[in-house]
């Protein structure tokens, strides 16, 4: 990781083609500006890291709807 200081209105160039600017710094708070192409994607971490926990909980089964498929596999009529 490369850890920079910068004041507001100073940049870091990322590549050829993303700039990131420091905007603002009021206390502990820094707005900064990311300056990129549409094919780069752009997220904030802690979003990306809820969209992940909230895809893994809507993949794992819950031991209800686990018990309800149990229970409908045994009750189905068997074919010959």
């Amino acid at each position: 990781m490369l850890v920079v200081s910068r004041r507001a209105g100073e940049s870091v160039v990322i590549g050829d083609d993303v700039t990131v600017s420091v905007l603002e710094v009021r206390g502990d708070v820094v707005r900064i500006g990311i300056d990129a192409p549409r094919s780069v994607a752009v997220h904030r971490a802690e979003l990306l890291a809820q969209l992940a926990r909230s895809n893994q909980e809507a993949a794992s089964p819950t031991e209800d709807a686990v018990d309800s498929l149990l229970s409908a596999i045994r009750d189905r009529p068997q074919g010959d």
